[in-house]
């Protein structure tokens, strides 16, 4: 048993440590990045600027980047966060993200913009800016650019370590999944049943190909050639619009097809009228947990502008990386190491 005076002589050690220790923890925490709209004002300060021209330009020379943007962004948050993981490429060694069966649809305008912001920050301030951040922020000035809300988009981010195109499955939800489904993927990240419905508004600009909904248009069952939710009429143009999709693997139709190129509310009345173009577009307005917020967002604008508004602020901060969990990567579709 240690004598008394060796007690006395380890405590006095213990109580002139600790509040070093404590000290150095905090220090540690405050050297953390931390989000903030601010982040890049003194270390890149023409950062806003520099992603607002390039998102401009590419929206007017590519139409559809704005809905690819929207889409990859979503995709990107709901597996492990938002970090850019899945803009990484795969290797003869790792599949990475954006070669999941489910990823490998994603528009490449989506990518396109992000790596022409990155390259024009490069030039301006490099090793700074994120790619995550260049996403999130290219996102919302494309939603703005199309009629939607604007928002503000803290930053800050780092990017993701790794990608594997192992960790998408379960992940994201699927056009054929049952309502009840998709909602327990949202629920499990956080997001209410009335932030799911708000952020599937995301519908009312984009496309999806035919591949996508073709078991509902085709050969649905034995007494209807498509799914009794779509409006025939509609159902019979598809069909028409989709004959050469086995083919063509390309082909694709808008999502909201009577104001295809605008962010509105359109999306929610098509859904009640029969022209959702998905199976879980028709879910939303016959399920009971979702039916009341397709009709309010349907005869609301504003309402869906500010429920999208602050679900896109709260899925930006998703899973973020920031300090040693994360790194600025030098090109978006590698990581550095």
């Amino acid at each position: 048993m240690a004598s008394p005076l060796l007690q006395l002589l380890a405590l006095s050690a213990l109580v002139l440590l600790t509040p070093a220790s404590a000290a150095g923890g905090k220090r540690r925490q405050q050297r953390q990045p931390y989000l903030s709209t601010a982040y890049y004002r003194r270390t890149c300060p023409k950062f806003e600027q520099i992603v607002q021209d390039t998102t401009t330009n590419k929206q007017i020379s590519s139409p559809t980047t704005a809905a690819a943007a929207l889409r990859l962004f979503f995709h990107d948050c709901f597996v492990g966060g938002c970090d850019a993981s899945v803009l990484v490429s795969s290797t003869r060694f790792s599949k990475a993200e954006r070669d999941a069966d489910i990823n490998l649809s994603l528009p490449g305008d989506g990518f396109d913009v992000v790596v022409r912001a990155k390259t024009a920050l490069e030039l301006a301030c490099p090793g700074v800016v994120s790619c995550a951040d260049i996403l999130a922020v290219a996102t919302r000035n494309l939603v703005v650019m199309m009629g939607g809300p604007f928002y503000p988009v803290k930053l800050g981010r780092r990017d993701a370590l790794s990608s594997r195109a192992a960790d998408v499955e379960g992940n994201l939800p699927r056009p054929t999944m049952s309502i009840p489904q998709i909602i327990r993927i949202f629920q499990s990240k956080g997001f209410s049943i009335q932030e799911m419905v708000a952020l599937t508004g995301a519908h009312t600009i984009g496309f999806s190909h035919c591949s996508e909904f073709s078991t509902s248009i085709y050969n649905y069952s034995k007494t209807s050639e498509s799914d009794p939710a779509y409006y025939p009429e509609f159902a019979r143009s598809l069909r028409s619009a989709c004959a050469d999709y086995h083919r063509n693997p390309t082909l694709s139709v808008f999502n909201d097809v009577i104001t295809p190129n605008k962010f509105d509310n359109v999306y929610y009345n098509n859904v009640k009228k029969g022209l959702g173009l998905l199976s879980s577009d028709h879910g939303l307005s016959s399920d009971p947990s979702t039916r009341g917020f397709v009709e309010l967002y349907s005869r609301d604008q504003n309402a869906f502008f500010t429920a999208f508004a602050s679900a896109m602020q709260k899925l930006s901060v998703y899973g973020v990386k920031t300090g040693r969990s994360g790194e600025i990567r030098h090109r978006c579709d590698a990581l550095n190491f």
